[in-house]
């Protein structure tokens, strides 16, 4: 199988992530600000908390683009407004020739877009259809792996889409902030949607990051106070952001180091393992027999985490074993008995190794 995993940040690389949005921060908010909880309500003249603003602004300043919006929803209700924002009712968006996550489906349904596939790993394909359907209006491209073999450059499909049509880009950037050098929109995309509960934030706040033009226009949709994000949350945003590349840093050495050892047969019963971007950066383990679901609940009663929360959440600590994700399952449903994913998520290799190995010893026993 060959799969061809996001290439993370290096600690060093984090670290300076980690510097350059404090610095930032520095620029938008004074000492004794950033040590309040924020204020709340629609502050005139902007209908919004002072506190957001400023953290809106600082996060701009970070990736380098025109404008941000911290909004309701986390991920999904980012993309969302993102797709509101930029394209109607009715019309074609360009997605990848692969299995849709499940809510960015229900969204295309919600607005009654028309998806038309391109398989971005080949891109004289992505030409060939933004020529063959003139009348697509936009494009949304996930920055992680929908499938197993995707191996695709995110800046090279932005690249091929706009050199090929006037049409806005927007990247679905979950899985990908602070764990890669660049994201969508340092990448020439018009908008980087993306959940802040995935980097260590609050639940539920989602970020638009892009062209001042389409913020705008999300901006124009949150007058209502009850639609705000509060001065609080948009603090927890910042914080989060700010541990989260040194600790994603840390995650992806981990499940090196686990796949180093199982290369190298420490753990038996295993026919294979992979890094994937499946949707985190996650350990693949593949057995030798259907075991995965004995495993699964093996490994539960020895303290790993069955499911995600927000997927790499502040409350996920211990080590996550969990089946594959739903569009992998698509792809190929034997998946569901053979293969497991593992997220080390704040653990080392010597826990994720320890749990597989006397999960699988017990599976094989049962």
């Amino acid at each position: 199988m060959n799969v061809y995993p996001l290439e993370n940040m290096t600690l060093e690389q984090a670290m300076q992530k980690q510097f350059k949005l404090v610095d930032c921060i520095t620029h938008h908010f004074r000492g004794a600000e950033s040590l309040t909880r924020g204020d709340l309500g629609v502050h005139q003249p902007g209908n919004q908390p002072e506190t957001t603003r400023k953290a809106e602004q600082t996060i701009a300043e970070f990736f380098g683009a025109e404008d941000c919006i911290l909004v309701r929803g986390s991920g999904t209700g980012a993309i969302r407004y993102g797709l509101s924002a930029m394209i109607e009712c009715g019309q074609k968006i360009l997605i990848h020739k692969a299995p849709a996550y499940s809510t960015t489906q229900t969204s295309f349904e919600m607005f009654g877009l028309i998806p038309v596939q391109a398989d971005f790993n080949d891109y004289a394909a992505i030409v060939q259809t933004l020529r063959e359907n003139p009348d697509i209006r936009g494009a949304l491209v996930q920055h992680s792996r929908q499938k197993l073999d995707d191996g695709y450059s995110l800046a090279d499909v932005i690249k091929t889409i706009k050199q090929t049509a006037d049409i806005p880009v927007l990247i679905d950037d979950n899985y990908g902030v602070m764990k890669v050098d660049k994201i969508g929109c340092e990448c020439g995309a018009d908008v980087s949607c993306f959940s802040t509960f995935k980097l260590q934030g609050p639940e539920g706040i989602g970020c638009v990051v892009g062209r001042k033009a389409i913020v705008d226009r999300i901006r124009k949709m949150h007058y209502s106070g009850g639609c705000q994000t509060q001065g609080w949350e948009a603090l927890e945003v910042l914080r989060g952001l700010t541990y989260a590349p040194v600790m994603l840093a840390l995650t992806d050495a981990a499940v090196k180091e686990a796949l180093r050892r199982i290369q190298a047969g420490e753990v038996k019963g295993i026919k294979n393992a992979y890094i994937a971007n499946a949707q985190s950066k996650v350990l693949l383990v593949e057995f030798d027999t259907p075991i995965a679901k004995k495993v699964l609940a093996a490994a539960e009663k020895r303290g790993a985490l069955p499911n995600p929360v927000g997927a790499e959440s502040k409350y996920e600590l211990a080590p996550m074993f969990y089946r594959v994700s739903g569009t992998f399952l698509k792809s190929d449903p034997r998946y569901g008995d053979t293969m497991i994913r593992i997220n080390p998520n704040r653990s080392g290799a010597d826990t994720v190794l320890r749990i597989l190995a006397e999960s699988i010893q017990e599976a094989n026993e049962a």
